[in-house]
């Protein structure tokens, strides 16, 4: 597998993704600067999430939509609301782009839905992202890999029944280059919840690329990771955790 100019297996250091996500608190100045740590720590590659708050959710304030659970910090805001502050603007997309290119990194993106992957192809991206709670999405897995471009999705919460058919729905749609990344969708996540093994047994069973998608506290998982077989792995990436 290759991703711009990097080679991705077994026999070549692990691929490093930082994701982005919302870390760039609503500004492009912040968001930039993360590009250049990004770089300056080593990494390859540098993740953004391509979505708008309406191709997430509704705008409502009824049951299922308001956050309920007492230990959130955000208890009692609306996920339209989250989505709205969390998003990265897609006018940023070029300009975090074209810093992560000066600065010898590849981009990409997990759109969220087939409007964000005609956006994300004018832009030119390498590859594409399918988040754990688009894997079970095959119109947006087909409209992806129909790019013929390399395809990393992510198995949180998916069966390994789901996982196949998110597997062959992109082999089918013309995409011949996927990686599947483990994970596991808590934030954040218990090391003793990491299931590393899974990684192993998924190689075994797809005979392609397994990374991990790591929402651990520290860089244990991670590490250990390797040596079950992950040749990818993700990692969400702030300045401060404070902020």
């Amino acid at each position: 597998m290759k991703i711009g100019k990097f080679k991705i297996g077994l026999k070549k250091p692990p691929f490093i993704v930082a994701e982005l996500s919302g870390n760039h608190d609503g500004s492009l100045k912040k968001a930039l600067s993360i590009v250049d740590e990004v770089a300056k720590a080593g990494a390859h590659a540098i993740k953004l999430q391509t979505y708008t708050p309406d191709s997430m959710t509704l705008n409502l304030k009824k049951t299922g939509f308001i956050i309920k659970d007492p230990k959130s910090p955000w208890k009692g805001k609306s996920l339209y609301n989250l989505y709205k502050k969390a998003m990265t603007p897609w006018k940023w997309h070029k300009p975090i782009f074209d810093r992560a290119k000066k600065r010898g990194l590849e981009y990409f993106s997990s759109p969220f839905d087939e409007k964000a992957v005609d956006f994300l192809e004018s832009l030119k991206v390498p590859a594409y992202k399918i988040a754990s709670f688009e894997n079970i999405d095959t119109n947006l897995i087909k409209k992806v890999s129909s790019k013929k471009k390399p395809v990393i999705i992510s198995t949180g919460m998916a069966t390994l029944r789901e996982i196949k058919e998110a597997y062959n729905t992109a082999r089918y749609s013309g995409c011949n280059e996927i990686a599947l990344l483990k994970c596991t969708s808590t934030y954040p996540c218990s090391p003793l919840e990491s299931n590393l093994k899974t990684i192993s047994d998924l190689r075994k069973k797809f005979k392609c690329e397994i990374g991990l998608s790591d929402h651990t506290m520290g860089i244990g998982a991670a590490l250990t990771s390797i040596s079950f077989g992950a040749s990818i792995i993700e990692k969400h990436i702030t300045l401060k955790r404070s902020e």
